[in-house]
């Protein structure tokens, strides 16, 4: 791991135990430190993946904010957070900061836990503005009303409903707040919508660019008195622009409307944000910054640098021979003597879910007239570029409004078409009510493709898509299905858009093993088995399998004979097979990389108590009641004992358990 420790490097930046001493810094030493903060990102991705692009747009901002306010005492809160790593550079992190995105290190997400800094832990965007205004709002009854609440959201995120539903309180509650609106012309994708259409026109109005600049002339040649008269000049010239070139949707809501400024402008913004920080009631401040800015690579293809992989790869000579692609992770090889009841199992180089899921897609929609696609904003993510290129009029981006997309989604089933609509995991959570009350009352068939399930990795506890097993089964009319390696994918896609009902098919952000064998249709509620055992059964859920029939191969060295079944489906349940699994094995062990509350062990046990089945020899694995950290996948599964050797240790502890009972019988 590369050192950044390095007085002599960042002579500035190294001496910050918190971002104070930027408040008496000249204009010059905050350009030089806005320097050095590139240069330790740049130094970042010569070990890692890590968001840069958004990052290294904000620099500027981000120390003109630092050295406007003092946030020790007045609120700030950057949405989605995706832009975090200069903030936490000047606040105390620089000695910690190589580790960010390691397991133990640092989140590359905002965090209470490690500085008062980071109010909120943020990862979903759009939901900065209400917070704030709580904030503020709290502020003024417990009377500190000399703290200034900020706001930063991007305009990838400003389009989403929780936006204009707190613009909307603020207006009404007239308290000091300051949104900034950071317009970087996209999201993670590019952005779409009325409102970046809108935000283009702002951008582009005259007095922005330098146009028309009789009305500036005059205006400047006003004579300025001290301060106050200055503050009263920049007002009056804003209420002309706004007047005369845009930002009339925000005043009309009841905000002030300042902008468009230039946000790389150390000195421009940090007059903008000393003139809004004392002004009263809700104020907006659209600031125009570049993704990438100052490296230009990035700043060429800013959707490429957003999360780019690693620039010192270790692994360069197997990706330019095709063993590795992108973000994927490696998979453990598998037992090359797997026992005569398991198939044999080979780890895929280079092809995660997401890849097999988007060929999927990809392939409905060819043949489907009536298959249409919706995401997020995660086109990219969702590896659906060649979707929206080829099959432009089934492709659908809403932006990042996923309530929107669920209930668009049920619109257009109602309508006669059969929609797919692809998304996170974490992020399918927002819509909870629209799959309750727009798809899944009305029994509508929306296919809902989720990514992201399980552990996202470094991207850590806001990204983990740990708990849409507990919700997604609570919907009646819901089938709810999760693939055990690649090869499923495509069958499963094909039985949801032939199935009369909403379907969710839930797998991870990690290579997907092909498990040679011949691969049975989906049918509703219908598992497969994988292999049969004399002394236990395994009941595996989606992408636990492979690790599934590692363990199953180890314990049969050892003299063990455990059988491994893929369940598919964890609702319906197969009830006739996990029936004779309950009743007819020494032990039961289920295993999901999913929440245990709720999950597919509870369904299991639901089932059996439903039955009258004892469930004593029972053992449930997953991911227990906690927020997981962030980290690489492998380890936290290792950590939580979901790979092979847990899976292993946990029917080695069944026998044990069982052996145990019987000799206390005997005596």
């Amino acid at each position: 791991m590369s050192d950044i420790h390095d007085n002599k490097s960042h002579p500035l930046l190294s001496q910050l135990e918190d971002a104070v001493p930027l408040q008496s810094m000249s204009n010059q030493q905050l350009n030089d430190v806005a320097d050095e903060v590139r240069d330790v990102l740049c130094t970042l991705l010569e070990e890692r993946s890590a968001h840069f692009a958004s990052n290294l747009g904000v620099v500027e901002l981000c120390l003109a904010l630092h050295s406007t306010f003092d946030f020790r005492h007045d609120r700030l809160i950057w949405d989605t957070g995706h832009q975090i790593y200069p903030h936490k550079l000047v606040t105390g992190r620089y000695n910690q900061f190589m580790s960010i995105r390691t397991k133990s290190g640092l989140m590359g997400y905002p965090n209470p836990v490690e500085s008062d800094y980071d109010l909120f832990m943020t990862g979903h965007a759009g939901a900065s503005v209400s917070t704030v205004l709580g904030l503020s709002s709290g502020d003024d009854i417990l009377g500190q009303d000399d703290r200034r609440a900020v706001a930063v959201i991007g305009d990838g995120a400003f389009p989403s409903g929780m936006v204009y539903e707190a613009l909307n309180n603020a207006a009404h509650l007239d308290i000091p707040v300051i949104v900034i609106l950071n317009d970087n012309k996209m999201s993670i994708c590019p952005r779409v919508g009325g409102v970046a259409s809108y935000f283009d026109r702002l951008r582009t109005n005259p007095i922005y660019t330098g146009l028309k600049t009789g009305v500036s002339e005059v205006l400047n040649k006003v004579p300025v008195f001290g301060d106050p008269a200055e503050r009263f000049l920049q007002q009056v010239k804003e209420g002309v622009k706004a007047g005369l070139h845009g930002g009339m949707m925000f005043e009309e809501m009841g905000f002030k409307y300042f902008g468009p400024i230039d946000g790389h402008k150390i000195g421009l913004l940090k007059k903008y944000l000393k003139m809004v920080r004392d002004i009263d009631g809700p104020v907006m401040l659209h600031v125009i910054t570049e993704k990438g800015h100052g490296y230009e690579p990035a700043q060429s293809d800013p959707v490429y640098f957003h999360s780019p992989p690693q620039f010192k790869d270790e692994i360069s000579d197997a990706t330019s021979a095709g063993v590795v692609e992108d973000d994927s992770e490696s998979v453990e090889s598998l037992p090359a003597t797997p026992p005569v009841t398991s198939p044999v199992t080979t780890p895929v180089a280079a092809r995660n879910y997401t890849h097999f899921a988007t060929d999927a897609i990809y392939d409905q929609l060819q043949s489907r007239s009536d298959a249409v696609v919706l995401t997020a904003a995660m086109c990219q993510g969702n590896k659906l570029e060649k979707v929206r290129d080829e099959l432009a009029s089934q492709f659908f981006d809403v932006g990042i409004c996923e309530s929107h997309a669920v209930a668009f989604a049920a619109g257009q089933a109602k309508a006669g078409l059969r929609p797919i609509v692809a998304i996170y995991s974490t992020f399918l959570q927002r819509s909870f009510d629209q799959i309750f009350q727009e798809v899944a009352l009305q029994d509508l068939p929306v296919t809902f493709m989720l990514d992201r399930a399980g552990l996202a990795g470094p991207d850590g506890p806001t990204h983990h898509g740990v708990f849409d097993l507990g919700y997604l089964r609570l919907f009646p009319n819901m089938a709810v299905l999760s693939p055990g390696d690649g090869l499923e994918l495509a069958s499963m896609l094909s039985f949801a858009l032939e199935h009369d009902g909403p379907v969710a098919i839930r797998y991870p952000k990690a290579v997907a093993p092909e498990i040679q064998r011949e691969i049975p249709s989906v049918e509703l509620g219908k598992a497969e088995v994988i292999s049969k055992g004399t002394d236990g059964t395994i009941l595996s859920c989606g992408a636990m399998l492979s690790e599934s029939i590692v363990a199953a191969a180890r314990l049969a060295d050892e003299g063990i004979s455990v059988g491994v079944v893929n369940t598919r489906f964890i609702k319906p349940l197969d009830e006739d097979v996990v029936s004779k699994a309950l009743r007819n094995s020494s032990f039961v062990v289920t295993v999901e990389e999913a929440a245990l509350v709720g999950g597919f062990g509870s369904a299991v046990m639901e089932f059996a108590e439903q039955r009258r089945i004892n469930t004593n020899h029972v053992r449930r694995l997953g991911i227990p009641d906690i927020f997981v950290e962030h980290g690489n996948r492998d380890e936290l599964l290792a950590e939580l004992g979901l790979d092979a050797d847990g899976i292993c240790r946990a029917c080695r502890e069944m026998i044990d358990d069982k052996n145990r009972f019987s000799d206390a019988v005997v005596q």
